[in-house]
């Protein structure tokens, strides 16, 4: 069968099989997303059957970080050159294999491995679908609607994981596991009928293999080195030798790709102001996000009592304002753009995060948690879509790959530095301790960092709308002046 011509589209009126190629797209990121969270209530279900060790435990998570952490740069490349439809079905391929693999296996060396391929096939699924967006829905109103769309299906993917992930566990935990095969064999047959073919300009050149070799190594052990530290010490030789050698390696990346005349990262893309802002305010806005919702299920299970399925639906206010919100935001972006969209949902989370700050072990939901659930689906309503948009505005359709995989970069390694930092702060001051006394004792230093963090991300997203205001101006004066 012979593959789909191109489409693309600036209308906003589309046909059924634009809604089938936005819609195929956006259910893979939401399995992604699906899957990140939709592990963390069977975790202790999963160390009993397979007589896991806490550290040995830690990696069924980690291992799916690193995975998709580390090779999303090389992934967002290999989309540019490869082509967005190959690298998109053949990742999602190696991604329900695994999947099936994960609830299969027996050993954990062996889940801690499924794990480890499930992230990487996302390294390359999440750049390439967000590529096939960009370069389907032509800049303006059209994309900005397909990629609210898309963000709607990412956030409230994350959100099902814990809600699923509470019913689940209850029948067993292989079937965290299992669940994703037949959406991803599903998105895998629709991809193969609908999504747009793309052949690279080969005159652009040849492959970047050491840029190749050099930015995964190196990605890969940085997240290592991140998500390893809080277990062995910050301080401890080996995390102190990973972040030297992943330093080296990456320095070594950067001056390979200033030399290569066919770079996997064109440096050069780094110049854009607002693609640099989104990187930036996205790791913040979500290595806040992780590091807070890591304290709130420790509150909630360890110190409020409550079940994993309570506990998941807890979370649910939130998803459900991200679900029925970010399809309706696009108007909004449209009329007054993506940095005030994202300066007012950031402001909402840092809301969100001080409002926790005041709990205790008597504190009811409807009180003090639900307040920052609503202010937390109303910022990632706001921002999400907006740092998607902002990220791939103005970038040019063979760099759309690279942008995409920039910004998920960023959203991964952000989110495993903030749980990591979160994490040491939560532990060095007493938050080891399963008392509810003492978890309290470490839970409120960890929500002020987790605020923190989420204040410096306020403060690139108000930068954002002060370039916008001074780029606007010289247009409005001249328009008086005519």
């Amino acid at each position: 069968m012979s593959s789909p011509e191109p489409l693309s589209t600036s209308s906003t009126h589309w046909n059924a099989r634009l809604w089938g190629v936005l819609l195929t797209v956006s259910t893979v990121i939401g399995l992604d997303a699906l899957d990140v969270s939709m592990v963390g209530v069977a975790l202790p279900s999963i160390r009993a059957d397979l007589n896991l060790s806490t550290s040995a435990l830690q990696w069924v998570v980690s291992g799916y970080v690193l995975g998709y952490g580390g090779l999303l740069l090389l992934g967002g490349r290999a989309a540019d050159l490869l082509g967005r439809r190959r690298v998109f079905l053949v990742a999602v391929t190696v991604f329900a294999f695994a999947s099936l693999l994960g609830g299969l296996v027996d050993n954990g060396a062996l889940l801690i491995a499924s794990r480890f391929v499930k992230g990487l096939a996302a390294a390359f699924t999440a750049p390439a679908a967000l590529s096939i967006i960009t370069t389907t829905f032509h800049e303006g109103p059209a994309r900005n609607r397909a990629i609210s769309i898309f963000a709607v299906f990412g956030a409230s993917g994350y959100s099902a994981g814990l809600v699923f992930s509470g019913l689940l566990t209850e029948v067993g935990w292989r079937w965290t596991f299992l669940l994703p095969v037949p959406i991803a064999l599903a998105a895998l047959a629709f991809g193969y009928r609908l999504v747009p073919s793309y052949r690279p300009d080969r005159g652009r050149g040849g492959y970047d293999l050491p840029g190749a070799v050099t930015g995964a190594a190196g990605s890969l052990l940085l997240v290592f080195a991140v998500v390893e530290a809080p277990q062995v010490g910050w301080a401890a030789p080996r995390t102190l030798i990973s972040f030297v050698v992943a330093a080296a390696l990456l320095t070594a990346f950067v001056l390979i790709e200033r030399r290569s005349p066919h770079p996997l990262l064109r440096l050069g893309i780094l110049r854009s102001g607002p693609l640099a802002r989104a990187n930036l305010g996205g790791a913040l806005f979500f290595g806040a996000y992780i590091g807070f919702q890591f304290v709130v299920m420790l509150y909630l299970q360890s110190v409020l009592g409550w079940s994993a399925l309570q506990t998941a639906l807890g979370f649910l206010p939130a998803a459900l304002i991200v679900a029925f919100g970010s399809p309706r935001i696009e108007p909004l972006i449209d009329r007054i753009g993506t940095p005030r969209t994202i300066l007012a949902g950031v402001v909402a989370h840092v809301a969100a995060y001080a409002l926790f700050l005041r709990v205790d072990e008597h504190s009811g939901y409807a009180g003090s948690v639900l307040p920052s659930m609503i202010l937390l689906g109303i910022g990632f309503t706001l921002a999400f879509s907006s740092l998607n948009i902002q990220a791939t505005t103005g970038i040019s359709d063979d760099e759309q790959g690279l942008a995409g995989g920039l910004l998920n970069t960023s959203l991964q390694v952000g989110g495993a530095i903030g749980l990591a930092v979160v994490t040491a702060v939560l532990t060095a001051n007493g938050g080891e301790d399963a008392s509810a006394a003492n978890l309290l004792t470490g839970l409120r230093p960890a929500l002020s960092v987790v605020t923190g963090i989420a204040v410096v991300g306020l403060l690139i997203a108000i930068s954002g709308v002060v370039r916008r205001r001074r780029a606007e101006k010289p247009a409005e004066t001249a328009y008086e002046l005519v």
